[in-house]
């Protein structure tokens, strides 16, 4: 199979990223590897290094860069957004209520999408809108499988405790009743990347005369099925 795409200093420049996709490289072992001659892989690996997409690790070896890291995230998210859309479609459906998509980004979750119920008492939570990571089911969602330090950082001033967290992990689904907003309840469901690691939550919520105070006995296992139907997606496209 022909890799050329008739653009030479871009051929080259992937077999520089190529090259580093099996970890650091001296730029010896990139001459070596690539095919390269000196100068050239070492006037590719500066540029590429200009634009982020190398770095350097500690010992001065070339590495993938972080601006890679913020492709493959953007594309994720592109990615988790069109899958997500239907199934949050269907499980407003299902259940009368409200859903939504939330992704944590540093201290509060956002909600990246959403399916809004169409009449009657809502909780409309329009997509763009920052909420706390100290309260709601969403937040739970987001925080229960987070590294313990990470964890116990995130518990303080939150209106949940470690031990919800712990019931959260071992049920896989969280609620909260009147915890982000008064009379509104909530429940979530953790979405899965690769390796398992917790990418979003979903949600469904409404007022609490129609959720009860036991929201999770009623809507449970739909948010749980509509996250592990976005999980097993998400895995199959090769997140």
């Amino acid at each position: 199979m022909d890799n050329s795409s008739g653009v030479g200093v871009l051929d080259k420049a992937v077999l520089v990223l190529n090259a580093l996709e099996a970890g650091p490289a001296s730029l010896a072992q990139l001459v070596q590897t690539t095919g390269l001659a000196r100068p050239t892989a070492h006037r590719l690996a500066v540029a590429l290094e200009h634009h982020r997409l190398v770095h350097r690790d500690t010992q001065g070896r070339f590495i993938l860069g972080p601006r890679l890291a913020e492709l493959a995230v953007a594309a994720g998210e592109d990615r988790l957004l069109a899958i997500a859309q239907p199934i949050l479609a269907q499980l407003r459906d299902l259940t009368g209520e409200s859903a939504s998509l939330f992704r944590r980004q540093g201290d509060v979750r956002v909600c990246v999408a959403s399916a809004e119920r169409t009449s009657g008492l809502r909780d409309t939570i329009p997509v763009g809108a920052a909420l706390p990571m100290t309260a709601g089911s969403a937040a739970q969602i987001l925080l229960a499988w987070e590294e313990p330090d990470r964890l116990h950082r995130g518990l303080r001033g939150a209106k949940f405790e470690a031990t919800t967290l712990a019931s959260v992990r071992r049920r896989g689904w969280a609620q909260s009743v009147g915890e982000r907003e008064q009379g509104v309840g909530s429940v979530s469901a953790p979405i899965r990347g690769a390796g398992g690691r917790v990418i979003a939550a979903v949600s469904v919520s409404g007022p609490l005369e129609r959720l009860t105070r036991s929201p999770g006995r009623l809507h449970a296992g739909p948010v749980m099925a509509a996250a592990e139907k976005i999980s097993e997606s998400m895995r199959r496209t090769g997140n």
